[in-house]
């Protein structure tokens, strides 16, 4: 027969009767909740997660696993509550197990918390970056004719604003932050179709983009995303969402390369469409990332 406890957490709580799965609303010290969560695919929406989890005491610490789209969730008590809140975020959270929290993973849950802070302070600094190239390549692109220098501050733009949103979510309601990360999205997404459109009506009539300035900014903006992998370097291994900033700003350099490829393929046949098609090529992506943060609910 069993009898009643407190757990680690401060919580009433009952032995679960030979089975590690929580069978009833009371709980043995600390849990562990797996979600599957199909949607899960950005920082945006893991930070979406952490803020919407934020209010609940009970929640000692939560592990993610972006390419896998799967959370785990260390507590105490029910799983309930958290369920429906993570449910009303609408990406398709769903609970798979409730298992009891071994002591190697609350060590590890715990440590991961503590790095936050940590990784806050690399997030201010790439933003600070990559706010500042938004400026630059934009006004770069903007005297120099180049498609491919607008779409790829764009692409900087899409960047600052998912650092951006992962700072604002501290200290505001999940509703706020929607709102502000629909409004960064909509920007997204006029600047990316407006950018479009002018690489449409350059391919129509002509554009004569200078590869000197194309190669020099790009340069420029490759140095600066080498800077962003080397200060995210170390908390790739940490958060999904640092992983995931990794793996932008692999891309960004990606991009970056194109660009002066691109400036060098117009020097060299002293063709626009270099240009043209390098621009065209990020500003689908940016548009993709402008669909994905539009598709956040709170």
């Amino acid at each position: 027969m069993s009898k009643s406890c407190v757990g680690p957490c401060g919580c009433d709580a009952t032995p679960s009767a030979g089975n590690e799965k929580l069978d009833s609303s009371e709980a043995l010290g600390k849990w562990i909740s797996v979600y599957a969560v199909p949607k899960m695919d950005c920082p945006s929406e893991e930070r979406m997660i952490r803020l919407a989890l934020n209010g609940f005491e009970e929640i000692q610490a939560l592990s993610f696993d972006l390419p896998n789209r799967r959370l785990k969730v260390v507590h105490c008590g029910e799983a309930e509550p958290i369920t429906a809140k993570l449910v009303t975020l609408g990406l398709g959270a769903s609970l798979q197990e409730t298992v009891i929290a071994d002591q190697d993973t609350i060590n590890a849950a715990e440590v991961s918390a503590a790095s936050a802070s940590q990784e806050s302070g690399t997030l201010r600094i790439l933003l600070g970056i990559n706010a500042f190239m938004f400026v630059v390549e934009m006004a770069a692109g903007l005297i120099a004719q180049s498609t491919g220098l607008i779409a790829d501050s764009l692409d900087m733009f899409a960047d600052a604003a998912v650092y951006g949103l992962a700072l604002y979510a501290v200290g505001h309601g999940v509703k706020m932050q929607v709102r502000a990360a629909h409004l960064a999205g909509w920007l997204q997404l006029i600047l990316a179709i407006g950018v479009l459109v002018e690489v449409g009506r350059r391919f129509v009539f002509g554009s004569e983009p200078e590869s000197g300035m194309m190669m020099a900014t790009a340069f420029v903006a490759l140095i600066a995303n080498i800077g962003c992998l080397l200060l995210i370097s170390k908390h790739r291994e940490g958060g999904a969402h640092m992983k995931a900033s990794w793996i932008f700003s692999a891309n960004d350099v990606v991009i970056n390369m194109g660009v002066i490829i691109a400036g060098a393929l117009v020097a060299w046949t002293g063709s626009s469409y270099p240009d043209l098609v390098i621009g065209t090529i990020v500003v689908l992506i940016v548009i993709n990332g402008a669909r994905r943060i539009l598709a956040l609910k709170g």
